[in-house]
């Protein structure tokens, strides 16, 4: 095998490269050995005609297409190895010449990772925010908590008022007649959720529990079934039982019960050490973003389409394993939304073409500070991912091949280079709305 390379414009290549004569005959002969049972040629049995017969009869070319197959990708891999070329995309072949008993040539036109102009990235203004956690903010969350620990009571001495939860029985009718997905039994309907159109809710305020009644609403104009849009309906009603969320007292025993406090005093002083680690996490990663999307802008980096077509390659099937965990598939997602997957493509570039520029320029950050993951880092990582996976750690990195590694190093050093991005940058006021 021999190539050469042709750089092109806007960080592409071409590599030509040249199959042997020996080696082509060798992909020629695996091309005949799989086909030569589909083929019949008089006075042969099923796959015994020899090659020279089935060539002779049908014309070379019969193995031409299996033969490339066989010997491009051995080929091109150990061309794009000894090249040195930074590929970032799937090669797109062209077959140049391709005769039996002549060397193989092909063409693997191919994406290389693009230069970044480095703008201004260090001094860049974030805006300062606050991290201050007060009072109101630690009631709310133990209000939070209280909700999610509130208990239902059955209330028996007055009528339904807003807030109370009834439990009902219900049956729609539109002209009469009864609709698909109008009844309901043992429903917990909160008053005042509007869960319900209308005025569903209102109507049973002032009833009691046992009560039965027509409730009279119209569905909205804009309702998402087309037959019942702008219908009046009747319901029939049965309230069958009525309840209140009780809260639980802001006690001592409160606190023992949803902490690993025992008073009070101390769980108040646990939520507010949280709130304030989340609120300092959101503003860290919120001024993360800013100052790495001003880096971004600052810099200057073109890139190749067929890098951009490979990220959103790798987003599209990210995006269809997430809606198969959904029990969805990609092909009834189209049929749903009434999307092609060339609309879907062109909603993702923009993302496709910001994550990839802003991973270029992370990176090239990195190299200009000399930014590197060291031994101690990288095996952290590792461990880290085993964790994640349940795995051995030694047999997750047996299962590694270099470029994993590699990866996993470069991860660390953009991380690194997030970091320093931040640490460099200058907090200032957030302006004062204008009046």
């Amino acid at each position: 095998m021999s190539y050469k390379v042709e750089n092109l414009e806007n960080s592409m290549a071409k590599i030509t490269i040249e199959v042997s004569v020996e080696d082509f005959e060798a992909a020629m002969t695996k091309s005949y050995n799989k086909n030569k049972n589909r083929i019949m040629i008089p006075g042969f049995r099923k796959g015994k005609a020899p090659r020279k017969m089935i060539e002779k009869i049908y014309g070379a070319g019969i193995f031409y297409e299996d033969a490339a197959d066989f010997a491009m990708p051995d080929a091109y891999k150990e061309a794009a190895d000894e090249c040195g070329l930074d590929i970032v995309s799937r090669p797109d072949i062209d077959i140049v010449e391709i005769e039996s008993g002549k060397p193989f040539i092909f063409t693997a036109t191919v994406a290389l990772k693009p230069e970044v102009q480095l703008g201004d990235y260090k001094g860049l203004e974030v805006q300062k925010q606050d991290v201050k956690v007060v009072a109101a903010d630690v009631n709310a969350e133990i209000d939070r908590v209280r909700e999610q620990n509130a208990r239902l009571v059955t209330v028996e001495d007055r009528s339904v008022q807003a807030d109370d939860i009834a439990v009902i029985d219900f049956e729609g009718f539109v002209d009469g007649e009864p609709f698909e997905g109008g009844k309901g039994e043992d429903y917990s309907l909160t008053i005042g959720s509007h869960t319900f159109i209308d005025t569903f809710e209102d109507q049973l305020i002032g009833k009691n529990a046992g009560d039965q009644l027509d409730v009279n609403v119209t569905f909205p104009e804009e309702y998402h079934v087309d037959e019942l849009k702008g219908k009046p309906a009747l319901f029939k009603v049965n309230i069958k039982e009525l309840k209140v969320k009780e809260l639980p007292e802001l006690d001592d025993e409160f606190a023992s019960e949803v902490s690993e406090f025992d008073t009070l005093k101390e769980y108040k002083s646990s939520v507010k050490k949280t709130l304030t680690d989340r609120k300092k996490a959101q503003v860290r990663t919120e001024q993360e973003t800013e100052v790495v999307e001003k880096a971004v802008e600052n810099a200057t980096v073109e890139l190749p389409g067929p890098m951009v077509d490979e990220q959103l390659s790798r987003m599209v099937n990210d995006f269809a394993s997430r809606l198969q965990q959904q029990g969805l598939s990609i092909d009834q997602y189209m049929q749903m939304t009434g999307m092609q997957p060339q609309m879907l493509m062109e909603q993702m570039r923009p993302e496709a073409e910001k994550q990839i520029r802003t991973r270029l320029v992370l990176e090239a950050v990195a190299k200009a500070e000399n930014i590197t993951a060291s031994e101690e880092d990288i095996k952290a990582e590792i461990e880290k991912m085993a964790e994640m996976y349940h795995m051995d750690v030694d047999k997750l990195k047996e299962s590694m091949d270099d470029r994993e590694k590699e990866y996993i190093s470069t991860d660390i050093e953009v991380r690194k280079a997030v970091d320093l991005l931040v640490s460099e940058s200058v907090e200032v006021d957030v302006p004062a709305e204008e009046e």
